[in-house]
């Protein structure tokens, strides 16, 4: 890749790198500015945004955090393009196209002015318009190549595609699977175990579609797509999770959806014969299954560790098939964590543990910690599971995590 920091002159690049102590102090502030003037006179980038990302703050928080590393890396941009390839793999689900980073650079550097007032000077507005123009220029050609990957591989496509809904499938209290065949009948895009799909919906009384990202939790090469929603539902100023919710109760078999061809970084590497621990919270548990379920397919001689974390057995999906799987083959161990178990789940004992999952748990039921770790979950759940392979010593090449909507810190 030719160095993305020639574009810039060493003025510009030592006035953005002073302002990464700024950007620290107020980048919430700023991105929060900058989402409210863009939406105000762009309204048609609300078919795009998740609004109620927007509401909780993950959003500008995110968005705050990127701007952030580009400006303390902005003479090494390089540095940074695992993050970037990260949020192009979402661009490019979301069909974020090259024509609205123009936007997107305007309403930030109007938000900088506003934010920061008389210490965004004239030098800093422009130093940062310039930087702003390389950092875009990165995205945009990271997603390019992208965009021509998914359209180019043998059944992909390009945009939104339509799928029937040929089978839904209740899983638990909360979770709901929808197997997705395309409409046209012509062959589908292959993807990797934990990638996911964009999925766009029109919901009855909004005036903008919604765009939402759910991973695939089914193997690859079946004929179909898979995904496995939750049913969010609303808690303190946080709403019931709009298309959630509309999947769960107005989307049914024989109808047809829109999505984009598969996305994600968040992969497991078949190349590697060292045995892998799966652990999932809640409904991370979807690409996970994915992922256990190619496993099974592919490597039948791989040691596989399956671990999950739920309420109790109401909110617990999968459990028979993994349960299944565990018992027809000797290479899959499975084990639950059950935060709040019932009456029936202690006479069933359907679970192996009360409470949450900790590092002395781990260490009793895995023979060592050698192994390839995959977590998704809840950020809590997330931030303890990181902390226990941390102080396991578990290299950090060894571990690998997906955030469901903005990433978030998990520090």
């Amino acid at each position: 890749m030719r160095p993305v920091t020639e574009q810039l002159d060493a003025k510009s690049i030592k006035i953005v790198k002073s302002t990464v102590p700024v950007l620290a102090e107020h980048g919430e502030a700023i991105t929060k500015n900058f989402y409210k003037k863009m939406f105000e006179d762009h309204p048609e980038l609300l078919n795009v945004f998740n609004q109620t990302n927007q509401k909780q703050g993950s959003q500008p928080k995110a968005l705050a955090n990127t701007i952030y590393a580009a400006a303390q890396y902005i003479d090494n941009l390089e540095a940074i393009i695992p993050v970037v390839k990260q949020i192009a793999h979402k661009h490019r689900s979301l069909q974020i196209k090259p024509e609205q980073y123009p936007i997107v650079g305007k309403y930030l550097l109007l938000a900088i002015k506003e934010v920061l007032g008389d210490a965004a000077t004239d030098d800093i507005i422009y130093a940062w318009g310039k930087a702003y123009a390389v950092i875009a220029a990165v995205f945009i050609q990271v997603e390019k190549e992208m965009y021509e990957e998914a359209s180019a591989q043998k059944g992909g496509w390009d945009g939104f595609r339509e799928f029937i809904v040929t089978n839904k499938v209740r899983e638990s209290d909360v979770i709901t699977s929808f197997y997705l065949k395309s409409k046209d009948g012509k062959e589908i895009a292959n993807f990797i175990p934990g990638q996911y799909i964009s999925i766009r919906c029109t919901v009855n009384g909004e005036e903008h579609t919604q765009i939402r990202q759910y991973s695939l939790s089914d193997a690859p090469e079946r004929g179909y797509y898979r995904i496995s929603t939750k049913r969010e539902t609303a808690r303190g100023d946080i709403p019931d999770g709009m298309v959630s919710n509309y999947l769960h109760d107005h989307v049914n078999e024989g109808d047809v959806v829109e999505i984009t061809a598969p996305a994600g970084d968040f992969v497991l590497d078949l190349n590697l014969s060292k045995p892998v621990v799966l652990l999932s919270g809640g409904v991370g548990l979807t690409p996970m299954i994915s992922m256990l379920n190619t496993l099974v397919d592919k490597q039948p001689e791989r040691n596989v560790t399956f671990i999950h974390a739920a309420i109790n057995s109401q909110f617990h999906a999968m459990h028979d098939h993994v349960k299944h799987l565990a018992n027809n083959n000797e290479n899959v161990n499975y084990y639950v964590c059950y935060e709040k178990p019932t009456d029936e789940d202690r006479s069933n004992h359907q679970f192996h543990k009360e409470g949450y999952i900790d590092l002395n748990w781990l260490k009793s039921i895995l023979q060592n910690n050698d192994a390839i770790f995959y977590f998704c979950g809840p950020l809590p759940f997330m931030r303890t599971v990181k902390q226990a392979l941390i102080d396991w010593n578990i290299p950090e090449e060894n571990f690998h995590f997906e955030f469901f909507g903005p990433a978030g810190q998990l520090d």
